[in-house]
């Protein structure tokens, strides 16, 4: 829209303005860096999800049924963890195991990918680990000098 449209728009009352529309030319656009679709998807439902680092702890520790893992963890309900493993296995990070008893016998696994997923979950930790301890040796040395 040109300048002589906004006026002709703030005059007969329309929804541009003059203002708004001198406003608009000056901001600047800037081309939005996005992560690769499939991988930031999975990262955010996971995180979204405050119990699937508990789940992954749980199976490392060899808790592999979804009963045990409910009494192991106190506030996780059997509805809350089963829609944790459903994302988790939609994402391959995850494997279900069915056996053909009676009663129905069901365990979870990790599967490979989830094995280099749950890698890169800990090299954040241990990163977060460091800059916590960053600004204590930093004031450390502050000290020192003093």
């Amino acid at each position: 829209m040109t300048k002589s449209q906004a006026k002709k728009y703030a005059q007969i009352g329309s929804l541009g303005t003059k203002r708004y529309n001198l406003m608009n030319d000056k901001e600047k656009k800037f081309s939005r860096k996005s992560a690769p679709q499939q991988s930031a998807r999975m990262v955010e439902n996971i995180f979204r999800c405050k119990w699937s680092l508990t789940v992954y702890q749980l199976l490392d520790e060899g808790i592999v049924r979804p009963g045990q893992m409910v009494r192991s963890v106190e506030g996780l309900s059997t509805k809350v963890l089963n829609e944790c493993l459903r994302k988790n296995i939609e994402f391959g990070i995850i494997e279900r195991l069915e056996f053909n008893e009676v009663p129905p016998r069901v365990e979870y696994l990790t599967t490979d990918f989830g094995k280099k997923f749950i890698t890169i979950l800990d090299q954040l930790k241990n990163l977060q680990m460091e800059m916590q301890q960053q600004p204590e040796s930093a004031e450390e040395q502050k000290q020192d000098k003093l």
